[in-house]
């Protein structure tokens, strides 16, 4: 619908009822990084895509619904579906829909493969750039629905405001980056908050980096290592084997998680390829990305899952948890 695809997974939650956890009305670009996108009539629920349709893929992203598919849950509301044939209105317009659950099943793959010769998948995600369009981050309406929409609460947009421009400055080339990244964790330690979350590594690019294994398995507990210890980890590109760590990961430092999955396998957003990682990544329960300290995409709210290494993560148990709680 308007170029956004309704994914066969989409299928088993029609007729269900769920509350709605952010208004989609702007995203990020993660297939040409061009920050971020403006995004009409469209809502995020508590659901995430499981894969399925689209060779296992583990990334778990949120599923964008467009509001025609959707109606407010009252007590006296109809639950009765439209047959495949009927009329819907979009815009104003009566379309007839002539789509069946086939199709959509056929549409996860394009008719064209990619360079590899690998089947070429299309999903939400891929096709991003086609349901969106640029969104500057100047732009202060989409600030406004991010208020009003009661995706970003008041006191968030302002710490949020507060840190960029302050990062801005620190990072304008007149010599004042170290020192305001000094004084930003000075005063953040005073009250217990996050540190100045844009540090990068000092392995030099191209040189093996740190590995570590732990066999996690969902459901474990894990402590995240300090930002100091992960960054001894981090190449000069803020890499580890390859896997970014972005300062979107810097607030759940020292957490303790639970492990949700595995990420072996993922949709390669831009060429729609299925890739398999040569090392596992970890995805923690309830720990995603913000928008925090996202450069031109500020309080994006699509909430994607942050991958870790397991280099990254210590393993504790249940009564280590317990015991550190009683002192």
């Amino acid at each position: 619908m308007e170029k956004l695809p309704f994914m066969p997974q989409m299928f088993k939650y029609c007729g269900q009822r769920f509350r709605v956890y952010k208004r989609a009305h702007k995203t990020c670009d993660t297939v040409n990084q061009t920050g971020g996108r403006r995004v009409s009539d469209a809502v995020h629920l508590d659901i995430r895509c499981d894969g399925e349709a689209y060779g296992g893929c583990d990334a778990a992203c949120l599923i964008f619904w467009k509001e025609a598919w959707l109606k407010p849950a009252g007590k006296d509301a109809d639950h009765a579906q439209p047959s495949p044939s009927s009329a819907v209105s979009v815009n104003g317009e009566s379309i007839q829909s002539g789509c069946t659950e086939s199709d959509v099943l056929a549409g996860t793959r394009s008719e064209q493969k990619v360079a590899t010769g690998n089947a070429r998948y299309v999903c939400q995600a891929t096709e991003l750039p086609k349901y969106s369009a640029p969104l500057p981050w100047w732009n202060v309406r989409q600030y406004l629905e991010d208020y009003r929409s009661g995706n970003v609460s008041a006191s968030r947009m302002m710490l949020g405001c507060i840190y960029a421009s302050y990062n801005n400055l620190s990072r304008a080339g007149i010599g004042l980056g170290r020192p305001m990244r000094w004084l930003y964790d000075r005063f953040q330690a005073l009250r217990g908050g996050i540190p100045y979350p844009r540090r990068i590594g000092s392995i030099p690019a191209g040189q093996p980096t740190p590995t570590g294994s732990l066999n996690l398995q969902p459901g474990e507990l894990v402590r995240v290592k300090s930002f100091r210890e992960i960054l001894t980890t981090l190449n000069t590109e803020n890499k580890n084997r390859g896997l970014y760590f972005d300062a979107e990961h810097v607030p759940y430092c020292g957490g303790v998680y639970p492990v949700r999955s595995r990420v072996r396998k993922f949709i390669n957003e831009k060429t729609g390829e299925l890739v398999t990682l040569q090392t596992d990544a970890i995805i923690l329960e309830g720990v995603c990305c913000q928008a925090r300290y996202s450069d031109c995409r500020m309080f994006c709210p699509r909430s994607i899952y942050s991958w870790w290494r397991e280099v990254w993560l210590e393993r504790i148990s249940e009564n280590t948890l317990e015991d550190k709680n009683r002192v």
